[in-house]
């Protein structure tokens, strides 16, 4: 969609976006272009006026995008079916979630948890966005007051050996990504510089760590990229993941997000890369339109998320598209009866499965991997012992 189409934000929102786009262009200014990945960095993160720092509504209807969570408690409900039986194989197990949006998945995994009987001993939220971690305080709350002597908001990821369950749900497609551009002298970097004022591309040679990530990547591929291919790649994914999970001892990180394997998402006729800008549920390719106001995001390269598992000593306990997954992990029975069920709820019901489950939704885009640490193979709930897309990686 050209931005040009896309509705206009209200006047005092303009000019949050523009404090933001100030606050960029000086630091060009003072250091010169800044990669990629630094902008994403500014634009999601920049403390009080970053999309996810600022006070803005980002989740639901009225926000720019709706993720499974908030689509009702089915979600959560599948999911709690198979992370119970590791909680419960654990003395003092804890429930690590990653990126909490706004509480509803916590509340909705606690009630399910509760119902079967696996409640895990501790219940940490990592946010490192302060408004996000206020709406998901109210939230709970309100929600499960019961509750809260369990649960903590953490600063950073634990340092301390613990056991559990980590999960993340479309937290992976939010860390920055840097822009690189096949040309006819090789690979280079994109990055963001100024012209006329404005926000703009231009290519310098590629550098240190995204030289090596992106060399790395072209060897790998079964098919070369054509002169003018353009997309980007997620260096420090080993990092954030040795970051939040690298101290569990025993336990499972349970990692949902849309992407694909590389050879698919690197491939030659997929130019212009994955780069998504997200503004009030419509979808644009413009990342430099009003910063701070959309959400950017970048497809999740799986492979690279698995070698990096590899690394970090975790097993590769499955690995499938989303809608293959929850149906190997009973959503049926989280369900139940819709016929048994009064209308509405039914409705409701029916409206999660579609948006969960079909194909042209999240089915298949989205896609869930597992990976396990010390644990038995034989104890882990069937959705974990299914091949499913594994042999892809």
């Amino acid at each position: 969609m050209n931005p040009q189409s896309l509705p206009q934000p209200d006047p005092e929102l303009a000019v949050h976006s523009e404090r933001l786009g100030q606050q960029i262009r000086d630091e060009i200014e003072r250091v010169g272009a800044i990669s990629f990945s630094r902008f994403m960095e500014l634009v999601l993160y920049a403390p009080a006026l970053g999309y996810y720092s600022a006070g803005l509504q980002k989740f639901g209807r009225g926000g720019d995008f709706i993720t499974a969570p908030e689509l009702g408690p089915i979600y959560a409900k599948t999911l709690a079916q198979v992370i119970a039986p590791v909680l419960r194989e654990m003395e003092q197990p804890t429930l690590l979630e990653i990126g909490g949006g706004s509480g509803r998945f916590a509340v909705d995994m606690w009630k399910a948890l509760q119902e079967l009987d696996a409640l895990p001993e501790r219940y940490w939220l990592l946010e490192r966005s302060a408004d996000l971690r206020e709406r998901q305080i109210e939230c709970l709350e309100q929600e499960m007051p019961l509750a809260l002597p369990r649960i903590a908001w953490l600063d950073e990821p634990p340092k301390d050996r613990w056991d559990g369950v980590l999960v993340a749900n479309e937290v992976v497609d939010a860390l920055p990504v840097d822009l690189f551009e096949i040309t006819d002298s090789g690979p280079v970097e994109r990055v963001v510089t100024l012209r006329d004022g404005q926000f703009a591309f231009e290519n310098r040679e590629l550098q240190g760590v995204l030289r090596q990530r992106v060399s790395e990547l072209l060897e790998r591929l079964p098919l070369a990229l054509p002169i003018g291919w353009r997309g980007e790649i997620l260096t420090s994914g080993e990092a954030w993941l040795d970051s939040v999970a690298g101290t569990l001892r025993d336990g499972l990180a349970l990692l949902v997000d849309y992407g694909e394997v590389d050879s698919d998402l690197y491939h030659p006729e997929r130019d212009g890369g994955s780069l998504r800008c997200y503004y009030r549920h419509r979808v644009h390719g413009d990342p430099f339109w009003y910063p701070g106001l959309c959400d950017l995001t970048a497809s999740v390269d799986f492979s690279a998320l698995a070698r990096a598992a590899d690394q970090l000593g975790f097993d590769l306990a499955a690995y499938d598209t989303q809608s293959a997954f929850l149906r190997a992990a009973r959503i049926d029975r989280a369900v139940g009866d819709l016929s048994l069920m009064p209308a509405m709820k039914r409705i409701r019901a029916a409206q999660q499965l579609k948006t969960l489950m079909l194909p042209n939704e999240m089915g298949e885009r989205f896609k869930v991997m597992a990976l396990s640490r010390q644990l038995d193979p034989e104890r882990l709930p069937e959705a974990f012992t299914l091949s499913g897309q594994r042999h892809r990686l």
